[in-house]
């Protein structure tokens, strides 16, 4: 049951929300993009973009993202182990999005959405040609979440070690990669909001000493 109180709109998750559209993906955002690759045992390629993803540790980077369901993605790298990241930019975004499609195992979304498939340097998923920075990894863990009962939920959990980067050199400046310049794109929420991250938006804060 919802209610308001003190100003607030309260609500428990699994009554409802009391909202025409769970704000969820709207607080927890905007969002890095888990443009992902992969290939299967088979052989066959897949890329697509998943709205959970971030970094989880530094030394050594570890990337992750969930897939709410079973999905092409998460099969094929429990079955080969491999995947890459590629930097979903405001230049294609259109085509990022065009690789969400749901379409067969068997269709290669690079085909798909017009986008060209670089051959990895350590690992085997190809990685997206026009994206100006990729992590190559290798997968570190795979598992299904649970809620706070311990019931098995329907969204899988993939975490990878980032073993070899590409970025684009115009992006490093000083020696030090520069976000803005990339223009890389977020999530937000509702059903299809994304945001741009620009130089204008930035500002600095130096930790405490």
């Amino acid at each position: 049951m919802t209610a308001r109180n003190d100003g607030m709109h309260f609500y428990e998750p699994r009554l409802g929300t009391g909202l025409p559209h769970d704000p969820f993906n709207s607080i927890v955002g905007p969002r890095p993009i888990g443009w992902i690759s992969s290939r299967g045992a088979n052989g066959g390629v897949n890329l697509a973009p998943y709205s959970f993803f971030n970094g989880f540790n530094y030394t050594p980077p570890i990337v992750g993202f969930a897939s709410i369901g079973y999905k092409d993605t998460v099969r094929n790298i429990q079955q080969t182990r491999e995947f890459v990241w590629n930097l979903a930019t405001r230049p294609l975004a259109e085509r990022m999005n065009a690789s969400c499609a749901t379409v067969p195992p068997e269709v290669n979304e690079f085909e798909l959405a017009g986008l060209t498939q670089v051959a990895s340097r350590l690992v085997s998923p190809p990685r997206v040609g026009e994206s100006p920075v990729a992590f190559e990894c290798r997968l570190t863990q795979s598992f299904q979440l649970q809620s706070a009962d311990g019931s098995a939920i329907q969204t899988w959990m993939t975490l990878g070690e980032v073993v070899a980067v590409h970025i684009d050199r115009s992006l490093i400046k000083d020696g030090v990669y520069d976000t803005a310049a990339a223009r890389p794109i977020l999530r937000g929420g509702g059903p299809a909001d994304y945001f741009e991250i620009s130089p204008e938006l930035r500002f600095r804060m130096r930790r405490p000493a």
